[in-house]
């Protein structure tokens, strides 16, 4: 058997994360992790309800340890896994590298961007066919908030690149 990998799948949402972390799930036979999933099926879509958004929060932060717990069991075991976070912050995509690293598993980020625009187009579309395996109604406001946020990779992280830790 050879060596397992961490993928992380880095973007915003609408970029194509998902879309692109099932193609792997196929090619690689990786085990896929997309939390709004798995929190969809749990709770609902309670992301735009303001009165339970901290608790959409601590739910979604839960529903990611738990995955990573599992994830890190399958690839100690040399199974593959996808983690479909978004992973925003270099320090997150690291900490992961880092934590692969200890298990003895290899690393690759799969980065997926697309415009902002076009990101937007993508949100209102899945809202118009009311695909019920995404949270709902993302506004242009969060988008363009998330999108200051986001810090993509550069050359060296895609390469898998990150100083001694």
């Amino acid at each position: 058997m050879g060596q397992a990998t961490l993928f992380l799948m880095v973007g915003l949402p609408g970029s194509g994360k998902t879309t692109r972390a099932k193609e792997l799930e196929r090619e690689t036979g990786a085990i896929r992790f997309t939390p709004d999933e798995w929190h969809l099926f749990l709770f609902g879509d309670d992301f735009h309800d303001p009165q339970e958004h901290e608790l959409h929060n601590q739910r979604h932060d839960k529903v990611e340890a738990l995955m990573w717990q599992v994830g890190k069991r399958l690839l100690a075991q040399g199974v593959s896994v996808i983690l479909d976070f978004g992973f925003w912050a270099k320090e997150q995509r690291e900490e992961k590298f880092r934590e692969a690293q200890a298990l003895g598993a290899g690393f690759a980020i799969c980065y997926v961007h697309a415009p902002l625009e076009e990101l937007c187009r993508r949100l209102e579309h899945r809202v118009q066919v009311g695909r019920k395996d995404v949270f709902q109604a993302i506004s242009r406001e969060d988008m363009e908030r998330w999108a200051a946020l986001f810090q993509p990779p550069d050359a060296g992280e895609l390469r898998g690149e990150y100083g001694p830790g």
